[in-house]
């Protein structure tokens, strides 16, 4: 007895499942040896990664805009309106802003995620705009809503204005260390290389700006990330600049450069 697969008897069919057996081989291949692929669900990218207390979710929303999920709780970074609908994303229980630049600071999207419980925190910059945020300064560490969370200073020492007046002054904003678990995720806002990001320990994954003139260079990236030493570099902000010169700088490092759609 013999199972007809597809109908066909005059032999071509046992060719074209071959073919197809094949070409799924090929693909199943090059997804298992991909470091870890980005799924893309409702528009946007995601990635996984694990941690000791379950599966941190990261949803790569746009620009300067990330959204987590552990543990049952959303935390929405530097939500803008236009990078995403936030009346369609998932409200938020934590909202993080880095600094008062309205690409970051967006009150309209802040409204949108809020629900009963929801707690902003907000850099000093952004104190008095937010009504109910609470400011977190440069160096602070916090407990909110069970995560644990540390101010980063993220500000610039090279790129300027005009003379003595940079993009980002020290004391403004806020990048910020988030502890899901055992894993410690670094979200610099806008920044340059400063030697508080350097002095960062146990980075797992870092979130780093290459926009110019405002934050990094790509080799301002790169001098970053080997201070730092995380296991996962997305560069994002990135405006128009060549990802390709952050792989390169980084080839070799061991660090697992993932480039997302983070314009």
């Amino acid at each position: 007895m013999r199972t007809i697969l597809t109908g066909r008897e005059d032999g071509s069919d046992s060719e074209d499942l071959m073919k197809t057996n094949l070409t799924t081989v090929i693909l199943v291949s090059t997804l298992l040896l991909a470091k870890v692929p980005a799924i893309a669900v409702d528009g946007f990218d995601m990635d996984s990664i694990k941690t000791s207390n379950g599966d941190l979710e990261i949803t790569l929303v746009g620009h300067g805009s990330l959204m987590f999920s552990f543990g049952g709780k959303v935390i929405h970074v530097d939500p803008w309106s236009g990078a995403a609908d936030y009346s369609r994303m998932p409200k938020a229980d934590i909202i993080l802003i880095t600094h008062e630049h309205p690409d970051h600071l967006d009150l309209g999207a802040i409204k949108s995620l809020q629900k009963k419980g929801t707690q902003v925190i907000v850099s000093r910059s952004c104190g008095k705009a937010v009504a109910d945020g609470t400011v977190m300064i440069n160096g602070e560490t916090r407990i909110v809503n069970g995560l644990k969370i540390e101010a980063v200073p993220a500000y610039n020492v090279v790129h300027v204005r005009a003379p003595g007046q940079p993009f980002h002054p020290k004391g403004n904003g806020n990048g910020y260390v988030l502890n899901f678990a055992d894993v410690r995720v670094y979200v610099a806002g806008d920044t340059e290389d400063t030697v508080d990001m350097k002095r960062l320990p146990d980075v797992y994954c870092a979130f780093l700006p290459m926009n110019l003139p405002y934050t990094m260079t790509p080799a301002m990236v790169a001098e970053a990330a080997r201070s730092i030493r995380p296991k996962i570099l997305y560069p994002y902000h990135m405006g128009n600049t060549d990802t390709s010169t952050i792989v390169e700088l980084l080839k070799g490092s061991g660090i697992d450069v993932r480039l997302r759609k983070l314009q």
